[in-house]
């Protein structure tokens, strides 16, 4: 680590230190902070599941606009499952009963996001007026059962968050009908960044009603960064696969636009890394996580092309790149092992390459499960991120 970077460290823990105070720094030591809290697992279950919710609803829009009728078949289908995990979630906290009272209520906005967009893409005013219309009361009928279920959930606010929600998504779709693409994907992050303000709410409404049964509070600065890198990793696999799709479809446009939000993403992760590990650690970052998209793309074009020399060089770049990574992190933070960070980073470039595999085979089925498997797959990388990082730095959590 360069002389800078812990300069930067140290003058960031004396900070903490003396904001703190002895007996709060004392109190820290003899019960260390952590990001693996029940609760703190509870809030990114809850964040990736309604985040995800937004791309595969965002990605069935727009193959259902583009006529991609496969495509659209298969990401609906992704979606749907991913409405029953939101369901099961739901029944792992209330039971069975309220699973099976949630999942058709769940669905049902699905039903009348799909109204909406057939009637922007048909110019049916009235059937866009009229979903809008249902999407607007549904959110009261959703404020109401979350609300019977815990009393930590005032219908009217919940109303106000799904409505919002509903909102963000039309901006989406919106975006998509007029096939302005930059527009669409900056929506598309807006959309499913603001799931957190559903998701947080939820997870500590949750936590605070059953204290017994979930350990720890949502609202720490550990379990803060952990949705955080959560979150952030999770979109870089959703907007990376939404890139080569575009790609190897030979949607230009599009391809530059999904290009555009996934550099937009890899910034954020970087200021998070500089959030924690100084300015420089945050310039030397950036180009390095660009690096390995890069040979994403060099894979993706080989694959277009079939040319297997370009393939077989991008997936041999990106190997090494997994040591070079594992480096990086292994010198920043003694308590993330080079091997270990390399071995995580290699599996997530083995699960982007199965997406993109079967994108290129046009298996729209195996693309959309494969792409929820990858998007799952990087919690294994942030979770042990976020706790090398509050282990690091426990004064600062």
């Amino acid at each position: 680590m360069s002389r800078t970077m812990i300069r930067l460290i140290g003058g960031l823990a004396l900070t903490a230190v003396t904001a703190m105070g002895v007996g709060d720094v004392w109190a820290a030591r003899l019960n260390p902070p952590t990001s693996s809290t029940q609760a703190a697992g509870l809030r990114v279950a809850l964040n990736a599941l309604l985040s995800e919710h937004v791309y595969l609803a965002a990605a069935a829009t727009n193959a259902a606009l583009g006529g991609r009728q496969p495509e659209f078949q298969a990401a609906a289908a992704a979606l749907d499952a991913n409405s029953v995990d939101v369901a099961k979630a739901i029944g792992s906290v209330y039971g069975p009963d309220a699973e099976k009272a949630f999942l058709p209520l769940w669905r049902k906005h699905i039903g009348m996001v799909v109204d909406y967009t057939v009637g922007a893409a048909t110019n049916d005013r009235a059937k866009q007026d009229k979903a809008v219309n249902d999407l607007v009361g549904y959110t009261q009928d959703f404020g109401a059962f979350l609300a019977s279920a815990n009393p930590n959930l005032p219908k009217s606010v919940v109303a106000d968050l799904v409505k919002h929600h509903v909102l963000t998504l039309k901006a989406v779709i919106d975006a998509q009908v007029a096939k302005d693409q930059d527009k669409a994907f900056v929506a598309l992050r807006a959309g499913a960044g603001h799931m957190q303000m559903v998701a947080d709410p939820l997870a500590g409404a949750i936590a605070k009603q059953f204290p017994d049964k979930i350990a720890g509070a949502t609202d720490t600065r550990a379990a803060a960064l952990r949705a955080t890198l959560n979150l952030a990793l999770r979109e870089h696999v959703y907007l990376a696969a939404a890139a080569t799709n575009a790609a190897l479809g030979g949607r230009d446009a599009e391809f530059k636009a999904a290009a555009g939000a996934l550099d937009a993403n890899s910034v954020a992760i970087s200021k998070a890394i500089g959030s924690v590990y100084g300015a420089d650690a945050e310039k030397a970052f950036l180009p390095l996580w660009r690096k390995h998209i890069g040979m994403v793309v060099d894979y993706t074009v080989g694959t277009a092309t079939g040319d297997r020399a370009k393939q077989d060089k991008a997936v041999t770049d990106l190997i090494g790149y997994t040591q070079d990574f594992g480096a990086f992190l292994s010198a920043a933070n003694p308590n993330l092992p080079k091997s270990v960070v390399a071995n995580l980073v290699k599996h997530h470039v083995v699960t982007l390459k199965d997406v993109i595999d079967a994108q290129a085979s046009r298996n729209h089925p195996r693309a959309f499960m494969a792409l929820r498997t990858s998007a799952g797959h990087m919690q294994m990388i942030a979770d042990p991120l976020a706790e090398a990082i509050v282990q690091q730095f426990p004064d600062q959590f």
